[in-house]
């Protein structure tokens, strides 16, 4: 994972910090076959692919330049993945620095709860700005032509058909496909080998799946690799998680798939979870608590009767137990204060052994891309080849669960395409004199 984008901060266009929210009209922008003519005193840019750093960079450059003529070249359907984010709600962005704008851990929402509301802003405002949509086509290939343009090959997915395009301004906006990557070698460029990053956790206990479903609103859980000697503290996480029927999922999960990413690519996507299931407790702390439950619960069942401050289900309780070698149908007066202590050690550092990796939903990120330091990040333009920009997921920039990475995309997407758009003007000034 990398945060080397420090001073990659959006500046902000509206109140809603960075995101245009509007009021969503109940209207759709049906995407016809259009023209790739040109007039001549007319500037051209391309952008490749219509996710979330496509379309808003299209639109930023459209408004700041309306003459500037945008195409927005799409494989398959535009915004998708901001269809399925957050389980179709779509969390734009983390908000932390906002007040009563967001949820406990900082994502932010649009007010319906809807990403249909998002798509159908983006949508319209594309409408709006006259930005053309083509579905259904790839770009294969892309050259340089003597005058400074881009020359594109165009192949439409459907039927045996290639059409060439010419472009003034390229934007490569294509997340994880291997599209953008081959565009960008095709430039000049080089690529870090992208690899999965936001997965859940594979773990090897039989066990767990009697569980799936139960939640811990906060554990701290510590990845152990076996090609990781260095302490790295990324691989120590705090938060929520979930048991599934595969294994573990949750923040505290995604994030530690986020920061390890390459390093559980490297090992195959084996190692130790160590889970720490009372975190704000010290290992004498909860010996103390056990113990006085003990004491006050000694005609009780153990499995019927769990101390409250340490916040367990039942299920999970009895699967704490069933770890030790402890019958939950003993009395409390009746397990040894040495089985407690197992226990409180239990809780404290409870392992488990990591042996793959699930797929987070449909939201799947990748670490890897075009290196940052190809491009200048004040106006996402190539260091390699003028006119030629980059937004998104095409870029080595993943972000953790919790709206980082679409807010990576609207970053992006509105620096590059601000920079197209003054380009442009300047050009057009330019010929005027």
């Amino acid at each position: 994972m990398s945060f080397t984008l420090v001073r990659f901060i959006h500046t902000s266009i509206s109140r809603n910090h960075g995101f245009p929210i509007m009021s969503p009209k109940k209207r759709l922008f049906t995407t016809a076959a259009t023209s790739t003519s040109q007039k001549s005193s007319e500037e051209r840019l391309v952008v490749v692919g219509g996710g979330a750093a496509g379309v808003y960079g299209a639109i930023r450059a459209k408004t700041v330049a309306p003459n500037l003529d945008v195409v927005i070249i799409e494989k398959g359907k535009p915004l998708s993945k901001v269809k399925v984010s957050g389980g179709g709600r779509c969390n734009v962005t983390n908000g932390h620095c906002l007040d009563k704008m967001t949820e406990d851990d900082g994502r932010v929402f649009p007010v319906s709860n809807s990403s249909s509301s998002v798509i159908e802003c983006l949508m319209s405002e594309m409408k709006k700005r006259k930005v053309l949509l083509q579905t259904g086509k790839v770009v294969t290939t892309v050259s340089t032509t003597v005058g400074g343009k881009f020359l594109l090959k165009i192949e439409k997915r459907t039927i045996n058909s290639v059409e060439h395009l010419e472009a003034d301004y390229l934007l490569i906006a294509s997340g994880s496909s291997r599209q953008g990557y081959t565009l960008a070698t095709q430039l000049g460029h080089s690529i870090i080998d992208p690899v999965p990053s936001l997965f859940t956790f594979k773990i090897e206990d039989p066990h767990l799946a009697e569980l799936s479903g139960v939640t811990f609103h906060k554990v701290k859980a510590n990845l152990k690799l076996d090609n990781v000697q260095k302490n790295k503290p990324q691989l120590s996480q705090v938060g929520p998680m979930l048991v599934t029927h595969w294994g573990f999922s949750g923040p505290v999960i995604l994030r530690l798939s986020a920061w390890g990413a390459r390093d559980l690519f490297t090992s195959g996507y084996r190692g130790i979870l160590l889970v720490d299931f009372t975190p704000d407790l010290h290992i004498e702390d909860v010996k103390t608590i056990l113990i006085q439950h003990k004491d006050h619960f000694a005609k009780q069942k153990v499995l019927n009767s769990c101390p409250s401050k340490f916040g367990l289900v039942k299920r999970f309780w009895k699967y704490i137990l069933d770890r030790e070698g402890l019958d939950g149908n003993i009395l409390w007066a009746s397990i040894s204060n040495n089985s407690l202590y197992s226990v409180a050690s239990l809780l404290k550092h409870c392992s488990f052994g990591v042996t793959g990796k699930g797929i987070f939903k449909d939201e799947f990120v990748t670490a890897g891309g075009v290196p940052l330091a190809e491009i200048s990040l004040d106006t996402m333009e190539s260091r390699i080849q003028s006119h030629l920009f980059f937004a998104g997921e095409v870029l080595n920039v993943d972000g953790v669960t919790g709206g980082f990475n679409f807010q990576n995309a609207w970053t992006g997407g509105y620096i590059a395409g601000t920079s197209i758009g003054k380009l442009a003007l300047d050009a057009t000034l330019e010929e005027v004199i």
